[in-house]
């Protein structure tokens, strides 16, 4: 597995960004940290921005961030080209979401998710494929030209 994985959080996500990122590490992942690197506040977009260029920029496959709502990130995250950021809070929805929408982007509410159910969101996102199909026509029509 070479899957190279971009990941960040503001303060409000730091703790599950930090599970996640040992989560993905031991996994064999190949992580790139973002930050923030600790629990003091900070905005949302200065982590949001660098870990959607790196999807933007095919430096990383897919990017995770993390927030108090989920809201904030993928806000941001979606306004970079190319990036299909998704607001998920259940296992269920990662699924649908790289099944259907091909999001390259999952964005976690801490505040809103327990833990285990975070992991289980990223290990569905991530273990999930593009159907392809009909879901690419409107996918390909996501994108502002």
């Amino acid at each position: 597995m070479n899957t190279r994985i971009a990941i960040g959080a503001d303060h409000a996500g730091f703790d599950y960004k930090e599970a996640i990122r040992q989560h993905l590490t031991d996994e064999g992942y190949t992580v790139e940290d973002f930050g923030t690197y600790s629990a003091d506040s900070a905005d949302y977009a200065d982590f949001a921005h660098p870990v959607a260029s790196a999807v933007e920029e095919g430096r990383a496959d897919f990017g995770i961030l993390v927030c108090g709502s989920g809201q904030g990130v993928a806000m941001t995250a979606n306004k970079h080209q190319g990036v299909r950021a998704a607001l998920v809070w259940r296992p269920d929805i990662a699924t649908v979401t790289r099944q259907h929408n091909n999001a390259n982007v999952l964005c976690l509410p801490q505040r809103f998710v327990a833990l285990p159910d975070a992991l289980d969101c990223v290990r569905q996102f991530l273990n999930t494929e593009f159907e392809g199909g009909r879901h690419e026509r409107r996918v390909q029509k996501m994108a502002c030209s």
